[in-house]
């Protein structure tokens, strides 16, 4: 049996350290977006000195990359949770839009919509493979699922679909300002989604 390794003092003082910085940052985030914020402020509501933020974080962009890689993850957690349960690929549809919604509803539209621009930015800090990406993962094994099931064309591609699905719902949101408007797009693109991967 293996034993559990514990986080010594220093390493567990060094996470703590971490977290203060990441929620003073995205508290100062939500305030004033990422762009209008300065480490000053960052540090002077986290408590630490300067030094200290870019030991953990590089730039201001590692810190909204932590905060979407967790975010993902929590997300993904959620969406799987649901997938284990009797479903059918609209409703799997219909659940990552209620799930990127939530995440927007969490954070506000300015510091989702950073989000989301980080996400697809060319100049984002660190480049990744769609695996890396637990929301893509689930959604293109999904769209395989169906296809497997016949419910979906056999000549589908799970990847390009589950993507621009993604896209679509994030261009949404981020371009809409009409609630109303939103979720009658919304509605239509998980339709339209769904009929362009029928059988027909």
């Amino acid at each position: 049996m293996t034993a559990q390794v514990r986080p010594t003092t220093r390493e567990a003082q060094r996470l703590q350290t971490r977290e203060r910085i990441l929620g003073a940052a995205i508290a100062e985030f939500k305030r004033s977006g990422m762009a209008g914020v300065e480490v000053n402020a960052i540090v002077a509501a986290a408590g630490v000195a300067h030094g200290t933020f870019y030991f953990h974080f590089p730039t201001k962009e590692h810190v909204l990359l932590e905060l979407e890689r967790r975010e993902e993850a929590r997300v993904a957690a959620q969406f799987e949770r649901f997938l284990a349960g009797p479903h059918g690929l609209s409703d799997a549809l219909t659940e990552v839009v209620a799930l990127v919604r939530g995440l927007e509803e969490r954070f506000g539209r300015p510091l989702f919509k950073e989000l989301v621009a980080l996400h697809f930015s060319p100049s984002r800090p660190e480049s990744e493979n769609w695996t890396d990406h637990p929301v893509i993962v689930l959604l293109v094994a999904e769209i395989e699922r169906a296809r497997d099931q016949g419910a979906v064309h056999p000549e589908v591609d799970p990847f390009s679909n589950a993507v621009f699905f993604l896209l679509g719902v994030y261009g949404v949101l981020s371009a809409g300002e009409d609630p109303d408007s939103r979720d009658v797009l919304l509605e239509k693109l998980v339709a339209s989604t769904v009929r362009g991967l029928e059988i027909r």
